[in-house]
C-alpha cells in the first residue's frame, strides 16, 4: 500500500535511513502516479469521491514543490511545505467522506483518521516550533499521521471491496 510506505519513507528521512535522492525519487514517482490517477479518474469520482479527485488535484503541485524543494536543497521552506500539505489535504478530506456515511462504524473511521491525521501534524509543528528534542516529535506526528491515514484508506478498501 502506497499510503504507509509513503510515510515508513518520510519517518525513515527524518531518523537519517532513507537518503534526500531516495525521496527525491519517491517524489518524482508519486507526481508521475497522481497525475495518471488524475487523468484516469475525470468524470469517474462522483460524490464525495470528488472530493478525493480535489485532493489528487492539489497533491500534484504540492508533491512537485517538495521535489524542487529537493532539487534546491532539502532544508528548503517548499520541502516543508509539501510535507505539510500532504499531512493536511487527506486529513481534511476525511471529514466530509466520514460526515457522508449513515453508517456510523464508518463515519467514525473515517473521522478518527481525520483526528489522528491532524493530531499528528500538530505534534509534528510543535517538533518545529519546541527545539526540544525536535525529530522524537516530529516522528511521533509522523507516525500518527501515518497511523491515521493508513487507517482511512484500509476502510476505504474494506468498505469497496
Amino acid at each position: 500500500m502506497l499510503v504507509p510506505a509513503a510515510w515508513i519513507v518520510t519517518i525513515g528521512a527524518h531518523v537519517g535511513v532513507v537518503s534526500t535522492h531516495a525521496v527525491f525519487v519517491a517524489l518524482v514517482v508519486m507526481s508521475v502516479l497522481l497525475a495518471a490517477f488524475f487523468l484516469a479518474s475525470l468524470g469517474e469520482m462522483p460524490g464525495v469521491l470528488r472530493v478525493w479527485q480535489y485532493v489528487i488535484a492539489a497533491g500534484l503541485p504540492v508533491t512537485l514543490a517538495g521535489m524542487a524543494g529537493l532539487a534546491l536543497r532539502p532544508d528548503s521552506p517548499l520541502v516543508a511545505a509539501a510535507l505539510y500539505g500532504w499531512m493536511l489535504l487527506p486529513a481534511l478530506a476525511y471529514v466530509p467522506t466520514g460526515t457522508a456515511h449513515a453508517d456510523a462504524t464508518l463515519r467514525n473511521l473515517y473521522l478518527g483518521a481525520a483526528t489522528l491525521s491532524l493530531f499528528g501534524a500538530g505534534l509534528y509543528a510543535l517538533g518545529h516550533l519546541a527545539g526540544v528534542s525536535p525529530t522524537a516529535w516530529m516522528v511521533a506526528g509522523l507516525v500518527a499521521v501515518g497511523l491515521g491515514q493508513t487507517a482511512g484508506i484500509v476502510t476505504a478498501v474494506r468498505q469497496n471491496s
